[in-house]
């Protein structure tokens, strides 16, 4: 079975009008080219946005995103 990305997932969050911090998040991600696009991996991910996110306010958005991301893949 074919698992989309953590990214994929995302980009179908992504809404310029909502002010949803998972939304945000999102668009945010959508202007990052360096984003981990390919990578299902938690750690990676979580990595590079401590890393490299600025634009990420906490990292409870970034688990409760992929919280939701694994139940979407269920």
């Amino acid at each position: 079975m074919y698992r989309k990305s953590f990214y994929q997932y995302l980009m179908t969050e992504r809404n310029d009008n909502s002010s949803t911090a998972l939304a945000q998040f999102a668009n945010s991600a959508f202007f990052d080219q360096s984003f981990p696009k390919q990578s299902q991996d938690y750690d990676e991910i979580s990595n590079y946005l401590e890393l490299n996110a600025g634009y990420l306010p906490s990292m409870t958005i970034f688990d409760q995103a992929w919280q939701q991301y694994l139940e979407k893949m269920e």
